[in-house]
Protein backbone atom coordinates (compact mmCIF):
# COMPACT_ATOMS: atom_id res chain seq x y z
CA UNK A 1 0.00 0.00 0.00
CA UNK A 2 1.50 3.63 -0.95
CA UNK A 3 2.09 5.51 1.52
CA UNK A 4 0.33 9.34 0.79
CA UNK A 5 2.15 12.19 2.81
CA UNK A 6 -0.45 14.99 3.50
CA UNK A 7 0.72 18.21 3.84
CA UNK A 8 -1.76 20.41 5.93
CA UNK A 9 -0.59 24.71 6.50
CA UNK A 10 -2.77 26.18 9.50
CA UNK A 11 -2.76 29.25 10.73
CA UNK A 12 -5.86 30.10 14.10
CA UNK A 13 -8.16 27.64 11.94
CA UNK A 14 -9.33 26.01 15.56
CA UNK A 15 -13.39 26.05 14.29
CA UNK A 16 -12.47 23.90 11.35
CA UNK A 17 -8.83 22.54 12.03
CA UNK A 18 -10.87 19.20 14.03
CA UNK A 19 -12.56 18.45 10.41
CA UNK A 20 -10.43 18.85 8.46
CA UNK A 21 -7.86 16.31 10.32
CA UNK A 22 -10.41 13.82 11.01
CA UNK A 23 -11.49 13.38 7.60
CA UNK A 24 -7.81 12.47 6.63
CA UNK A 25 -7.95 9.95 9.76
CA UNK A 26 -10.95 8.38 8.67
CA UNK A 27 -10.07 7.92 4.85
CA UNK A 28 -10.74 4.50 3.96
CA UNK A 29 -6.61 4.34 2.66
CA UNK A 30 -4.99 4.59 6.01
CA UNK A 31 -1.43 4.29 4.99
CA UNK A 32 -1.44 7.87 5.67
CA UNK A 33 1.11 10.98 7.43
CA UNK A 34 -1.11 14.49 8.27
CA UNK A 35 2.41 16.97 8.25
CA UNK A 36 0.86 19.66 9.37
CA UNK A 37 2.69 23.07 10.19
CA UNK A 38 1.30 25.49 12.57
CA UNK A 39 1.91 29.29 10.96
CA UNK A 40 2.10 30.78 14.57
CA UNK A 41 -0.83 30.22 15.22
CA UNK A 42 -2.01 32.23 18.38
CA UNK A 43 -5.78 30.38 19.36
CA UNK A 44 -5.01 27.73 20.01
CA UNK A 45 -4.72 25.54 16.90
CA UNK A 46 -1.27 23.57 18.08
CA UNK A 47 -3.07 22.88 21.24
CA UNK A 48 -5.53 20.85 19.19
CA UNK A 49 -3.25 18.93 16.80
CA UNK A 50 -0.39 18.09 20.17
CA UNK A 51 -3.81 16.54 21.50
CA UNK A 52 -4.50 14.13 18.55
CA UNK A 53 -1.34 13.12 18.25
CA UNK A 54 -1.40 12.35 21.14
CA UNK A 55 -4.16 9.61 20.05
CA UNK A 56 -3.01 8.87 16.34
CA UNK A 57 0.41 8.55 15.55
CA UNK A 58 -0.13 9.51 11.85
CA UNK A 59 -0.47 12.84 12.52
CA UNK A 60 2.73 14.92 12.87
CA UNK A 61 2.59 18.75 13.81
CA UNK A 62 5.16 20.98 14.13
CA UNK A 63 5.40 24.96 14.08
CA UNK A 64 7.16 27.31 11.82
CA UNK A 65 10.03 29.15 13.45
CA UNK A 66 8.08 32.55 12.09
CA UNK A 67 5.28 33.89 10.35
CA UNK A 68 6.02 32.63 6.91
CA UNK A 69 2.65 31.97 5.18
CA UNK A 70 0.79 29.26 3.55
CA UNK A 71 3.27 28.37 0.86
CA UNK A 72 6.28 28.62 3.08
CA UNK A 73 4.30 26.26 5.54
CA UNK A 74 3.38 24.01 2.82
CA UNK A 75 6.56 23.48 2.30
CA UNK A 76 8.08 22.99 5.65
CA UNK A 77 5.88 19.70 5.67
CA UNK A 78 6.16 18.93 2.08
CA UNK A 79 9.89 18.77 3.18
CA UNK A 80 9.00 16.20 5.62
CA UNK A 81 7.38 13.53 3.85
CA UNK A 82 8.14 10.22 3.57
CA UNK A 83 5.19 9.15 1.58
CA UNK A 84 4.57 7.91 -2.49
CA UNK A 85 2.41 10.29 -3.19
CA UNK A 86 2.34 14.06 -1.23
CA UNK A 87 -1.47 15.33 -1.37
CA UNK A 88 -3.05 18.94 -0.30
CA UNK A 89 -5.66 19.97 2.56
CA UNK A 90 -6.15 23.12 3.83
CA UNK A 91 -7.43 23.30 7.41
CA UNK A 92 -10.94 24.62 6.31
CA UNK A 93 -11.54 21.91 3.55
CA UNK A 94 -12.52 18.19 4.09
CA UNK A 95 -11.61 14.92 2.35
CA UNK A 96 -14.60 12.25 1.50
CA UNK A 97 -13.77 9.11 3.06
CA UNK A 98 -12.80 7.37 -0.63
CA UNK A 99 -10.74 9.98 -1.29
CA UNK A 100 -7.33 8.75 -1.54
CA UNK A 101 -8.15 4.78 -2.46
CA UNK A 102 -10.16 5.89 -5.34
CA UNK A 103 -7.80 8.85 -6.28
CA UNK A 104 -4.67 6.06 -6.08
CA UNK A 105 -6.21 3.58 -8.12
CA UNK A 106 -6.68 6.32 -10.64
CA UNK A 107 -3.50 7.55 -10.55
CA UNK A 108 -2.22 3.76 -10.97
CA UNK A 109 -5.00 3.03 -13.74
CA UNK A 110 -3.96 6.41 -15.77
CA UNK A 111 -0.23 6.27 -15.11
CA UNK A 112 -0.07 9.64 -13.82
CA UNK A 113 2.03 11.58 -11.18
CA UNK A 114 -0.62 14.59 -11.24
CA UNK A 115 -3.69 14.21 -9.99
CA UNK A 116 -7.00 15.97 -9.28
CA UNK A 117 -10.33 15.30 -9.00
CA UNK A 118 -14.04 17.36 -8.69
CA UNK A 119 -14.69 18.57 -5.52
CA UNK A 120 -17.87 19.86 -3.78
CA UNK A 121 -18.32 23.15 -1.88
CA UNK A 122 -19.80 24.36 1.20
CA UNK A 123 -20.89 27.01 3.33
CA UNK A 124 -18.77 28.37 5.59
CA UNK A 125 -20.83 27.15 8.18
CA UNK A 126 -20.96 23.92 7.78
CA UNK A 127 -20.88 22.49 11.06
CA UNK A 128 -21.10 18.62 10.10
CA UNK A 129 -17.74 15.81 9.58
CA UNK A 130 -16.73 14.56 6.39
CA UNK A 131 -18.77 10.94 6.96
CA UNK A 132 -21.79 13.33 7.34
CA UNK A 133 -22.13 14.95 3.90
CA UNK A 134 -25.01 15.01 1.37
CA UNK A 135 -24.05 15.75 -1.90
CA UNK A 136 -25.42 18.76 -3.43
CA UNK A 137 -25.39 20.50 -6.62
CA UNK A 138 -22.68 22.80 -6.55
CA UNK A 139 -19.43 20.78 -8.05
CA UNK A 140 -16.78 21.94 -9.46
CA UNK A 141 -15.92 19.71 -12.39
CA UNK A 142 -12.61 18.46 -12.74
CA UNK A 143 -11.26 18.18 -16.58
CA UNK A 144 -10.25 15.21 -17.53
CA UNK A 145 -6.94 16.05 -19.00
CA UNK A 146 -4.87 19.40 -18.43
CA UNK A 147 -1.51 20.26 -20.31
CA UNK A 148 1.04 22.90 -19.85
CA UNK A 149 -0.46 25.17 -22.40
CA UNK A 150 -4.57 24.37 -20.89
CA UNK A 151 -2.98 25.32 -17.30
CA UNK A 152 -1.50 28.89 -18.29
CA UNK A 153 -5.35 29.76 -19.59
CA UNK A 154 -6.67 29.09 -15.92
CA UNK A 155 -6.26 26.67 -12.92
CA UNK A 156 -8.05 23.32 -13.47
CA UNK A 157 -6.94 21.87 -10.01
CA UNK A 158 -8.48 22.85 -7.16
CA UNK A 159 -5.51 22.04 -4.46
CA UNK A 160 -7.54 20.27 -1.98
CA UNK A 161 -7.91 17.61 -4.59
CA UNK A 162 -4.61 17.71 -6.12
CA UNK A 163 -1.93 14.65 -5.67
CA UNK A 164 1.51 14.18 -6.74
CA UNK A 165 3.57 10.63 -7.02
CA UNK A 166 6.76 11.46 -5.36
CA UNK A 167 8.41 8.71 -7.04
CA UNK A 168 8.30 9.58 -10.57
CA UNK A 169 8.54 13.61 -9.52
CA UNK A 170 10.34 13.82 -7.08
CA UNK A 171 9.89 15.80 -4.00
CA UNK A 172 8.60 19.24 -5.50
CA UNK A 173 8.09 22.70 -3.30
CA UNK A 174 6.16 25.28 -4.07
CA UNK A 175 8.29 28.54 -5.18
CA UNK A 176 8.46 31.30 -3.04
CA UNK A 177 5.40 33.37 -4.08
CA UNK A 178 3.02 35.73 -1.56
CA UNK A 179 0.02 33.91 -3.14
CA UNK A 180 -0.46 31.22 -5.89
CA UNK A 181 1.77 29.11 -5.04
CA UNK A 182 -0.17 26.18 -5.51
CA UNK A 183 -0.88 27.24 -9.12
CA UNK A 184 2.92 27.75 -9.86
CA UNK A 185 3.65 24.14 -8.34
CA UNK A 186 1.05 22.60 -11.12
CA UNK A 187 3.19 24.99 -13.77
CA UNK A 188 6.29 24.10 -13.03
CA UNK A 189 5.57 19.99 -13.14
CA UNK A 190 3.38 20.55 -16.08
CA UNK A 191 5.86 22.55 -17.87
CA UNK A 192 8.77 19.57 -17.28
CA UNK A 193 6.45 17.36 -19.27
CA UNK A 194 3.90 16.07 -16.71
CA UNK A 195 0.00 16.29 -17.90
CA UNK A 196 -2.48 16.53 -14.99
CA UNK A 197 -5.28 13.83 -15.00
CA UNK A 198 -9.01 14.52 -13.67
CA UNK A 199 -11.17 12.27 -12.29
CA UNK A 200 -15.01 13.63 -12.54
CA UNK A 201 -16.27 11.82 -9.01
CA UNK A 202 -16.93 15.03 -6.24
CA UNK A 203 -14.14 13.27 -3.36
CA UNK A 204 -13.64 16.70 -1.43
CA UNK A 205 -15.51 19.40 -0.04
CA UNK A 206 -14.49 23.24 -0.55
CA UNK A 207 -15.27 25.96 2.37
CA UNK A 208 -16.69 28.60 0.40
CA UNK A 209 -16.62 32.32 2.60
CA UNK A 210 -14.92 31.35 5.34
CA UNK A 211 -13.19 34.35 7.11
CA UNK A 212 -9.55 33.88 6.98
CA UNK A 213 -9.78 31.28 4.31
CA UNK A 214 -6.81 30.39 2.60
CA UNK A 215 -8.35 31.12 -0.83
CA UNK A 216 -10.95 33.86 0.09
CA UNK A 217 -11.98 36.55 -2.23
CA UNK A 218 -10.01 35.29 -5.32
CA UNK A 219 -10.99 38.33 -7.32
CA UNK A 220 -8.16 39.88 -4.91
CA UNK A 221 -5.48 37.23 -6.47
CA UNK A 222 -5.43 38.93 -10.14
CA UNK A 223 -2.55 40.74 -8.92
CA UNK A 224 -0.59 37.49 -8.16
CA UNK A 225 -1.93 35.79 -10.95
CA UNK A 226 -0.51 38.77 -13.15
CA UNK A 227 3.22 38.44 -10.97
CA UNK A 228 2.67 34.29 -11.68
CA UNK A 229 2.27 34.73 -15.20
CA UNK A 230 5.12 37.65 -16.02
CA UNK A 231 7.74 37.14 -13.26
CA UNK A 232 7.25 33.20 -12.46
CA UNK A 233 6.30 32.01 -16.52
CA UNK A 234 8.08 34.41 -18.18
CA UNK A 235 4.85 34.96 -20.36
CA UNK A 236 5.13 38.17 -23.00
CA UNK A 237 1.87 41.22 -22.19
CA UNK A 238 -0.47 39.80 -24.33
CA UNK A 239 0.40 35.69 -23.04
CA UNK A 240 -0.28 37.10 -19.51
CA UNK A 241 -3.27 38.97 -20.32
CA UNK A 242 -4.96 36.32 -22.17
CA UNK A 243 -4.38 33.99 -19.26
CA UNK A 244 -5.40 36.81 -16.81
CA UNK A 245 -8.67 36.61 -18.65
CA UNK A 246 -9.06 33.38 -18.38
CA UNK A 247 -8.39 33.10 -14.66
CA UNK A 248 -10.90 35.82 -13.87
CA UNK A 249 -13.43 34.22 -15.98
CA UNK A 250 -13.08 31.17 -13.72
CA UNK A 251 -13.31 33.04 -11.08
CA UNK A 252 -16.86 34.37 -12.13
CA UNK A 253 -17.87 30.71 -12.65
CA UNK A 254 -17.23 28.82 -10.24
CA UNK A 255 -18.23 32.13 -7.53
CA UNK A 256 -21.94 31.21 -8.79
CA UNK A 257 -21.75 27.19 -7.84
Amino acid sequence: MPLVSVVMPVYNSVVTLGTAVRSVLTQTHGDVELLVTDDQSTDGSMDLLREVAAQDERVLPESAPERGGAGRARNLAIERARGDYVAFLDSDDMWLPEKMEKQLAFAAEGNAPLTFTSYFKMDADYDGESTDWVPNGRVIRAREHVDYRAMLRRDYIGALTAMYDRNVLGTRLMPEMRKRQDYALWLSIMRDGADARGLAEPLAVYRTGQAGSLSSNKMSLVKYNWSLYREHEDLSIPQATRALTGAVWQSLRNSRI
